[in-house]
C-alpha cells in the first residue's frame, strides 16, 4: 500500500516479514557493480533481515548461510555475477575506519549493502540508494530514495501501487472500523508483543477506544478472548469490554482502560510495589476460589515438561550450535512436576505480569486490576500465575515482595507454606526454563533480538528455584547442559538473529 510518493522517494507499508523479503527480491535484479544501498533504522528495524534475502536472492547457491556482520564488520559474498560487500558499521569509532575495511573500493567494483550508514562521515557515495525502515505498528514504514534509477523507480512505484489482499490488515481493520463507527478516528500503535497480535488506539472527540487485531491462523483466538472476558467481568473483575466484532478476520474494538499499567505506576513510583502486587495476589485467590469455564485445556505434568525443553531446543542450540537429546529432561522435570506442583486445577491467565495488569483507582476493591493478554487462558496449577507475576521477565520484583505474597497467596488459598512452596519453585523452573527457549526462538526465528537482554534476569530467577529444597536433580541437569547467557553468549545468539525464519 502507498503511503508517499514523488519522483525519487517512494514510501511503502510493509504488513509483515514477506512484504519486506519482496522488497528485498524486487531490488536485488535492479543492482550491478558500483551501486550502494545505505540501510538506515534503529536496532531490530529489519535492516539485516532486508539485506539477507537480497544477497541471497543474488547467490549461486541460495542456501548459503549469511550471518550478520556485526562483530565481522564486513562480509563478502560472491554474487551471480559481482561481489556483494554487506557491512555494519555500529561499532566504528571514526569514518577514518572505513577506509581501512576497503570500502572506498567497493563502492566502485561490488554491490554495497551499508548499515549505520552515517558512520561513514564524508565517505558516502553521492549517487547512493538510501533506504529507511522504521517500525509501524506490527510492521514496517520502507521510504526509498533512489537517485536517476527510473528503472529501478519504476518497480518499485509498481510494488507500491500493488494490493496484496491477504496482508494488507490496516486496509481490513479500516473497512471494520468504519462499519463500528469508528472510522474517522486518530489511530495510534499501542503495543504489540512476541506474538503476531497487535493493539491501537482509537481517539474521537470525548471518547477512546482499543483495536485488537488478531490475525487469524497465528494461535490467539479473539473468541477465546470474548469468553473468558465474560468470564471476568462476571466474578466482577475488570477486562476490557467488547464494543464491535469481526471474528473472521480477527479484529476486536475494546474498551479502552487507560495507561496505568502496573510496570509504569511502578517505574514513576516504586514505593506502590506492596499495594499493586498485593492486590493483584487476591485478584488470584478470588479466581481460583471460583469455578473455571468449561472446556479449557488441561495439559499433563508431562506436556509441562515438553513445553520447557525449549531451553535445550533453543536457548542451549543458540549459544552452542548443538542438538541434544532432551529425554532426561524432561523425564526428570515431568517427575517433579508431578509430585509437587500436580493437583486440583484451577483457570490460570498464564501471562499474567506487570505489563498485562493497569491500575485503575477509580474502580473500587478488585476491580481496581485491570486483565489484559488473557486469551490463551486454561487448566494448571494455583502457583503458576503468582510465579508469573512475582518472577517477572522484564522487571525486578523486590525479594521481600516476593516473599510477602507467597505467604499471602498460601494461606489465601488455604495451602500449607513449605508444600506450596515446593511447587512455586518447581513451577518457577519449568516458566524460566521455557522462557529461555521461546525468547532465544524469538531472535532466531523471528528475527527480535530485543528479547536477549532479557535473558540474564531470566536465568537468575530458574537458578533461585534451583537452589531451593528438592530440586537437586533438575539443578544438576541444568548445571551441565545450559550455559549462561554471559556477554559472550549473547552476542553469539544476536550474530544468529533471524538466521532459522
Amino acid at each position: 500500500m502507498i503511503i508517499r510518493q514523488d519522483v525519487t522517494n517512494i514510501s511503502l507499508f510493509l504488513p509483515d516479514e514477506a512484504a519486506t523479503e519482496a522488497l528485498a527480491r524486487q531490488i536485488a535484479p535492479k543492482l550491478a557493480a558500483g551501486d550502494c544501498i545505505l540501510l538506515d533504522g534503529p536496532i531490530g528495524a529489519g535492516k539485516s533481515h532486508f539485506a539477507r534475502t537480497l544477497i541471497r536472492s543474488r547467490l549461486d547457491s541460495p542456501d548459503e548461510e549469511v550471518p550478520s556482520p556485526t562483530f565481522t564488520l564486513v562480509q563478502v559474498y560472491q554474487g551471480d555475477s559481482v561481489e556483494i560487500w554487506h557491512a555494519d558499521l555500529y561499532r566504528l569509532g571514526h569514518p577514518d575506519e572505513a577506509w581501512e575495511l576497503g570500502l572506498d573500493q567497493a563502492f566502485q567494483s561490488a554491490i554495497t549493502l551499508i548499515e549505520w550508514p552515517e558512520r561513514l562521515g564524508n565517505m558516502v557515495p553521492t549517487d547512493a540508494i538510501h533506504l529507511s525502515l522504521r517500525a509501524e505498528g506490527e510492521g514496517r514504514l520502507a521510504t526509498a530514495s533512489v537517485p536517476g534509477r527510473p528503472g529501478l523507480v519504476t518497480a518499485l512505484q509498481q510494488m507500491a501501487g500493488a494490493k496484496n489482499p491477504v496482508s494488507d490488515r490496516r486496509l481490513l481493520s479500516q473497512r471494520f472500523l468504519e462499519q463500528a463507527g469508528w472510522g474517522a478516528a486518530d489511530r495510534t500503535f499501542l503495543a504489540g508483543d512476541a506474538s503476531d497480535r497487535s493493539y491501537d488506539r482509537l481517539v474521537l472527540p470525548g471518547k477512546t477506544a482499543v483495536l485488537m487485531d488478531a490475525p487469524p491462523g497465528k494461535g490467539d483466538d479473539p473468541a477465546q478472548f470474548l469468553a473468558i472476558a465474560r468470564h471476568l467481568t462476571g466474578l466482577g473483575l475488570s477486562a476490557p469490554q467488547c464494543l464491535a466484532q469481526d471474528l473472521p478476520n480477527g479484529f476486536l474494538l475494546l474498551e479502552d482502560l487507560g495507561d496505568g499499567l502496573f510496570s509504569r505506576q511502578l517505574a514513576d513510583d516504586p514505593a506502590q510495589e506492596g499495594a499493586l502486587y498485593q492486590a493483584a495476589t487476591d485478584v488470584l485467590l478470588h479466581l481460583q476460589a471460583r469455578a473455571a469455564p468449561p472446556n479449557l485445556p488441561d495439559l499433563s505434568a508431562a506436556d509441562w515438561a515438553d513445553a520447557a525443553a525449549f531451553a535445550l531446543d533453543w536457548y542451549r542450540f543458540a549459544i552452542t550450535g548443538e542438538r541434544v537429546s532432551t529425554d532426561a529432561f524432561r523425564s526428570v522435570l515431568g517427575d517433579m512436576l508431578q509430585h509437587h506442583a500436580d493437583g486440583p486445577r484451577v483457570l490460570i491467565l498464564r501471562d499474567y505480569h506487570a505489563q498485562n495488569l493497569l491500575w485503575l483507582p477509580g474502580r473500587q476493591g478488585l476491580a481496581r486490576v485491570g486483565l489484559l493478554d488473557f486469551q490463551l487462558a486454561q487448566m494448571g496449577q494455583p502457583g503458576y500465575d503468582l510465579v508469573s507475576l512475582l518472577q517477572d521477565a522484564r522487571r525486578d520484583v523486590l525479594p521481600s515482595t516476593e516473599e510477602q505474597m507467597i505467604n499471602r497467596f498460601a494461606a489465601g488459598a488455604g495451602q500449607d507454606e513449605a508444600v506450596f512452596r515446593r511447587a512455586y519453585a518447581v513451577l518457577g523452573a519449568q516458566r524460566a526454563l521455557r522462557i529461555l527457549g521461546i525468547f532465544a526462538r524469538l531472535c532466531l526465528v523471528g528475527g527480535k533480538p530485543g528479547y536477549l537482554a532479557l535473558l540474564p534476569r531470566v536465568w537468575r530467577q530458574l537458578q533461585a528455584n534451583l537452589c531451593q529444597p528438592g530440586m537437586e536433580r533438575l539443578q544438576a541437569l541444568c548445571s551441565a547442559l545450559l550455559p549462561p547467557p554471559d556477554p559472550a553468549a549473547l552476542a553469539l545468539m544476536e550474530a544468529k538473529c533471524d538466521l532459522f525464519r
